[in-house]
């Protein structure tokens, strides 16, 4: 990412923590695109309302008053929208578009290779969820 002035269209963000099984895993790499227009079901990369200096991955669930409604696709963890309201618009930094998921285990085989190779990139998709 460039600082002065204009920045790139798409950059990369690497999920950290259990929020987005089984969607996103701790650990994978993500495809970002700054701007655009977000919808009912993207994945996006927010600034936490409540502590500006952390980013955070979660699923747009809806347009309210004050921005977008948040949420997990891990019904367990709580650090969404549910805790902190809705965010709003100027704290969206960016869609995710696809991720990486590194090797975990990977063994020598041709076999898991293949396998590995076979689910490691991905697009994240848009999906509807019902606001909790």
């Amino acid at each position: 990412m460039r600082e002065q002035g204009a920045r790139l269209p798409f950059g990369l963000a690497e999920v950290n923590g259990p929020s987005m099984v089984p969607t996103l895993y701790h650990g994978d790499q993500l495809l970002i695109r700054y701007g655009g227009q977000v919808r009912d079901g993207d994945v996006v990369v927010v600034r936490h309302p409540l502590q500006q200096d952390l980013l955070i991955v979660k699923r747009a669930v809806e347009r309210r008053d004050g921005g977008w409604w948040v949420l997990g696709d891990n019904p367990f963890a709580e650090s969404d929208s549910r805790m902190f309201g809705a965010v709003p618009d100027e704290l969206l930094v960016a869609r995710v578009l696809g991720r990486f998921r590194p090797p975990r285990g990977l063994r020598r085989s041709v076999t898991a290779a293949v396998g590995w190779a076979a689910s490691a990139v991905r697009p994240v998709p848009a999906r509807r969820v019902k606001a909790r």
